[in-house]
């Protein structure tokens, strides 16, 4: 869709020469993929809802990257961007993701009869383990494009009245009005928007490590995540604290299952089962999350397309912690020290 954006129109006054990022310093895989052909190509090009490949990249030109970790530099303002700007953004997902060619289809396997191990993690080195993923809603641009009544929206629709997760969305009957029954015990819970929250609540959710914040990240305020904050945000958890969804965060849903010591298996059970209650209810709403054969669950940053899953487990390391060589060991093995809470 050319000269579909005015800014992006009032731009090619210059020549995509004029307009060419400086990348001479920059370590992110958009630095690495992106050439004066490729922009040229793609300038003046946006999505349906005005996303241009310069808001596609500018976190990647506003921020080089670290010399030893690698970024990523580019994010999807919606849906449509990993098609409009593929000639960019499938060059960034094949050199993120070791190889992934356009031509590849994802397969996702949330059956978690199918993990093998993970119950067993030492207690004596592990505290806590976590699984997360994110989801986005299908119809809404992304948090670093979507308009404030979008974000509202999503909230709206996520919660069902600042209940989410306490209902299950059926049609009832031919005029399309909905009944709400309740879902198992183990995921009954509690919305709290972050514009509302008592000083109580609030402190509550410090305590419980599970409070997210204004974005104070460069990459993240350079993609344009913290605008209208917080309006719009909020975090649900079930009453037992062990699952946890971030509305409005860096994506539409972030999804975590987590509690202390070293199962993994009921950490990925619950995940599992919780994100599959979830989805029924969104597509129930007729918002399905946003999938495609080729990058499976469509997110913010690409380095998260896929399955959008990653676990951890937060150890207890007293000793290697307080030894000289702590940094020096995790700049080798390209690590980074996280919190110290109970829950990473």
């Amino acid at each position: 869709m050319p000269f579909g954006n005015t800014h992006n129109a009032y731009k090619l006054n210059f020549s995509s020469e004029e307009e060419f990022p400086d990348l001479s310093l920059h370590n992110n895989h958009m630095a690495k993929a992106l050439t004066p052909d490729i922009y040229k190509k793609l300038r003046d090009k946006c999505t349906p809802s005005g996303f241009t490949l310069d808001d596609v990249i500018q976190t990647g030109v506003d921020n080089p990257g670290h010399p030893f970790i690698m970024t990523v530099g580019c994010v999807a303002g919606d849906e449509e961007s990993y098609d409009v700007f593929k000639d960019l953004l499938d060059k960034v997902i094949e050199d993120r993701h070791n190889g992934y060619k356009p031509t590849d289809k994802h397969k996702t396997d949330l059956n978690w009869n199918n993990l093998k191990g993970g119950d067993d993690l030492d207690p004596n080195y592990v505290l806590s383990s976590r699984v997360r993923t994110g989801r986005s809603i299908k119809g809404y641009t992304l948090p670093p494009h979507c308009s404030r009544g979008e974000r509202r929206a999503i909230e709206k629709l996520s919660i069902k009245g600042k209940e989410l997760l306490e209902v299950l969305v059926t049609p009832t009957n031919s005029t399309g009005r909905w009944a709400l029954s309740s879902l198992a015990a183990e995921f009954k819970g509690k919305y709290y928007p972050l514009k509302d929250m008592t000083d109580a609540e609030q402190q509550q959710l410090i305590d419980d490590h599970f409070l997210f914040d204004k974005p104070v990240s460069p990459l993240l305020l350079a993609a344009g995540m913290a605008r209208d904050w917080p309006d719009g945000r909020g975090i649900w958890h079930n009453d037992n604290k062990t699952f946890l969804v971030w509305v409005n965060e860096e994506d539409h849903l972030r999804v975590i299952s987590m509690q202390k010591g070293g199962n993994m298996k009921e950490v990925f059970k619950r995940f599992c089962e919780g994100l599959q209650k979830i989805e029924e209810i969104f597509k129930a709403a007729g918002h399905p999350f946003s999938w495609s054969e080729h990058l499976g669950y469509i997110l913010t940053c690409p380095s998260n397309l896929g399955t959008g899953l990653r676990g951890g487990v937060h150890v207890k390391l007293p000793n290697l912690s307080k030894h000289a060589k702590f940094e020096e060991i995790l700049k080798r093995l390209r690590l980074q020290k996280r919190g110290t809470g109970e829950y990473i």
